[in-house]
C-alpha cells in the first residue's frame, strides 16, 4: 500500500500551525506519523524566520535587547509567513507590526527604525544603475530645466520621522555620532557599492519627495518654496545628486 500524496497547501498549513496534525503521508523511517519529529521541523522553520528578522533589523535588536526582540519577532512570525522564497523580502511590514505592538511603545521610534532598516535592505539589494551627475543636468539649456524630470535611482528611499532615526542609526554604526532630539528626514541611497543613510534638511526632503514622485524640477521648486521660503534649489539638487538619488534626467 502506497502512502497518500501530500498536498503542498496541507503541508504548509500544518507547518505553520502547531494545532494541526501531521498531514497524512508524512511518515518516519518506521512508517508511522511522528508528531515530535514534525514539531522539531516546524520549530526550526520558526526559529529560522526569527533569525532572518534578527539579521535584517540589527539596530532594532540593539535598541530593545536580544530577549525582547526575539519575543517580538516570534509573535510576528507566528502570524506572518513568507509570501516568497526570497528571504530578503521577508519582514517588509515588520515596521507596521511594531507600530501596533503595545510593549514596543516604550521605544516610540522603533517602528520608524524598522522602516529605515527595511529601506536599507531594499537599497542594498536594488538593481545597479549609474547615478545621475550634476554635470548632466547642467548640460541642458537653462530654459528647459524647469521641465526636466529626474528618474529615481533603483536604490533610493526617503523616510520622514518625528524622531532622529538617521542619527540614531548612524550612532549604532560609529560611536560618537551626536543624536539631537527632533524630527528627521532620511535619504537612503547606494551610489556605488555601499548603502548611505543621510539625514537631510526638511526642505530638501520635501523637494526630493516631489522629484522622486515624478514632478518636474520647476514645479517641485515652486511647491517647496511655498512652505520653505529660504529653500536653496541649487544647493539641494547638488546635494541630492552627490548622494546618488537619481539615475537620469528626462525632458517630456
Amino acid at each position: 500500500m502506497t502512502n497518500p500524496p501530500v498536498g503542498q497547501s496541507d503541508f504548509v498549513a500544518a507547518l505553520v500551525d502547531p494545532a494541526k496534525a501531521v498531514p497524512p503521508g508524512i511518515i518516519s523511517h518506521r512508517g508511522d506519523s511522528d508528531a515530535k519529529r514534525f514539531a522539531v521541523y516546524r520549530n526550526n522553520v520558526h526559529v529560522g524566520l526569527v533569525g532572518v528578522l534578527a539579521a535584517k533589523y540589527p539596530v532594532c535588536r540593539q535598541l530593545v535587547g536580544e530577549a525582547f526582540f526575539t519575543a517580538m519577532a516570534r509573535l510576528y512570525v507566528a502570524d506572518h509567513k513568507p509570501f516568497s522564497p526570497i528571504m530578503m523580502l521577508y519582514g517588509a511590514d515588520f515596521c507596521d507590526f511594531i507600530g501596533g505592538f503595545a510593549p514596543a511603545q516604550s521605544v516610540p521610534y522603533l517602528g520608524d527604525m524598522a522602516a529605515l532598516e527595511e529601506a536599507w535592505s531594499v537599497a542594498y539589494h536594488a538593481a545597479d544603475d549609474s547615478p545621475l551627475a550634476l554635470a548632466e543636468i547642467a548640460a541642458f539649456d537653462p530654459e528647459v530645466l524647469p521641465d526636466l524630470t529626474l528618474t529615481r535611482h533603483p536604490a533610493t528611499g526617503l523616510l520622514r520621522s518625528a524622531h532622529p532615526i538617521g542619527s540614531i542609526w548612524s550612532a549604532h554604526q560609529a560611536p560618537g555620532v551626536p543624536v539631537r532630539p527632533g524630527a528627521e528626514a532620511v535619504l537612503i541611497t547606494r551610489p556605488t557599492l555601499d548603502v548611505k543613510v543621510t539625514a537631510i534638511p526638511v526642505a530638501d526632503a520635501a523637494f526630493a519627495q516631489d522629484l522622486l514622485q515624478g514632478l518636474p524640477i520647476g514645479e517641485a521648486v515652486e511647491r517647496t518654496l511655498a512652505h520653505h521660503s529660504g529653500f536653496d534649489f541649487g544647493r539641494a539638487i547638488a546635494g541630492l545628486c552627490s548622494l546618488g538619488a537619481f539615475s537620469q534626467a528626462v525632458l517630456p
